[in-house]
C-alpha cells in the first residue's frame, strides 16, 4: 500500500539551524508512534531524488529552516500555490531546492492535490551539526505545528511510552 500523506524534512544538517527540517523528522520518528498510512522521509538535500515520494500522495507536507523575514524562531505555514514552484538559476546542479522539485512534479503532472510547508525563520547558518540555542528553545513548537497539522489531515501520531515531550 503507498502512503498517502508524505512528511519530509529537509536541509543541510551541517549547517546549524538549516537542518531543521531534518531535526524534527527525527524527532517524531523517535517520540511518537506513527499511522501506516504516513510515510517520513529525512529529504535532507535531495532535491529532485524526492519526487517519487510525492507522486501519487494525497498530501505532502514539508519542514524546513525558511527565510520570512521575520525573527528568529518564526513560525510560518505556506499552503499549496502559496510554496513558491519555479526553476531558479543555481550556483551548481547540486543546489536544486524545494520550489525545483515543485516545479518538476507540476511539469510532471504528479503534484499532490493538497502541499504544505511549515517553515522556522533560522538564527544561523555556521557550520555546526547542532542547531543554534536560539532555534532549538522553538523546536517543540515546531513538531507540535507539524503534528497538528497532520491531525488537521486526520492523522494521530501517539506519543511513545516514556518518550516524554
Amino acid at each position: 500500500m503507498t502512503p498517502k500523506i508524505t512528511l519530509i524534512g529537509l536541509g543541510n544538517i551541517l549547517l546549524q539551524d538549516e537542518g531543521v527540517g531534518v531535526h524534527v523528522i527525527r524527532r517524531i520518528q523517535e517520540r511518537y508512534e506513527t499511522p501506516p498510512e504516513l510515510e517520513i522521509v529525512d529529504g535532507g538535500t535531495s532535491g529532485l531524488d524526492l519526487l517519487p515520494y510525492i507522486e501519487g500522495r494525497d498530501r505532502v507536507l514539508f519542514v524546513d529552516a525558511v527565510k520570512f523575514g521575520q525573527e528568529p524562531g518564526y513560525l510560518g505555514i505556506l499552503e499549496n500555490e502559496e510554496i513558491p514552484a519555479f526553476f531558479a538559476v543555481k550556483s551548481s546542479l547540486h543546489h536544486l531546492g524545494l520550489a525545483d522539485v515543485l516545479a518538476a512534479a507540476h511539469l510532471l503532472d504528479t503534484l499532490p492535490p493538497e502541499i504544505c510547508l511549515i517553515g522556522i525563520q533560522p538564527y544561523s547558518l555556521e557550520t555546526d551539526l547542532e542547531i543554534s540555542p536560539q532555534l532549538k528553545a522553538h523546536l517543540d513548537a515546531l513538531v507540535e505545528q507539524v503534528l497538528a497539522k497532520l491531525r488537521d489531515w486526520g492523522l494521530s501520531c501517539r506519543l511513545r511510552p516514556g518518550a516524554g515531550t
